[in-house]
């Protein structure tokens, strides 16, 4: 049922597409997914979320059974842990610490990637039921997949498998402070004389950064 909503209001998902949508809780971000997927056939998954639902993280792995998954990632926010055990546990089980990186997050945002397709999702919607207004935008845009995943490639070089999960609330606010920089001393919440807060100086990556 909410596939097929999803369906009718995103309609078709075509090459260069740029598709901007509101929902008040017809459809979740999994079924958003899965209409994409329906387009580009079996991909590489990655997805960014504040947090996650038993539900929904068990229909991702249904799609991967499938084979509509080829692979997936996961970036949660520091607090998912401590904030739903349960589920983050259940995370962990069924995908596996080496898919899943941790940080401070809030941003929500998924790419299928294969030969053919580079798409981006970016919406308001966690990877939950989301029974409010939502908004989703959806992109074949190999420019903004690229963008988005330097930044998931970053955080997964960065830690290995599963050492964030344990790690004290503070450790993970220095590690995310840390992480993004422009060149070897500048950091991008200081506000010494060599550093560059990047809050107000806006990111690009054509100034040399990188996250």
């Amino acid at each position: 049922m909410s596939l097929g909503t999803a369906r009718e209001a995103i309609g078709p998902v075509t090459h260069g597409c740029e598709i901007y949508g509101l929902t008040m809780g017809q459809f979740s971000l999994i079924d958003i997914i899965e209409h994409c997927l329906g387009a580009s056939g079996p991909a590489d998954v990655t997805l960014s979320t504040w947090t996650a639902a038993g539900a929904d993280m068990d229909f991702a792995l249904k799609l991967m059974s499938m084979g509509a998954i080829r692979s997936m990632r996961f970036v949660v926010d520091f607090s998912f842990p401590r904030r739903q055990p349960a589920y983050c546990d259940a995370l962990r089980q069924r995908f596996g610490d080496a898919a899943i990186r941790v940080t401070k997050t809030h941003a929500k945002f998924v790419t299928i990637l294969n030969a053919e397709w580079q798409i981006a999702i970016r919406s308001s919607m966690n990877l939950n039921e989301n029974r409010r207004l939502e908004s989703f935008e959806i992109s074949d845009d190999a420019g903004m997949v690229e963008y988005l995943h330097e930044v998931v490639d970053a955080l997964f070089a960065e830690h290995a498998p599963g050492e964030q999960f344990d790690a004290s609330p503070g450790k993970n606010m220095r590690d995310f402070e840390t992480l993004a920089r422009v060149g070897e001393q500048r950091t991008m919440f200081g506000d010494g004389a060599t550093d560059i807060d990047l809050r107000r100086a806006g990111w690009t990556t054509e100034r040399g950064g990188r996250l």
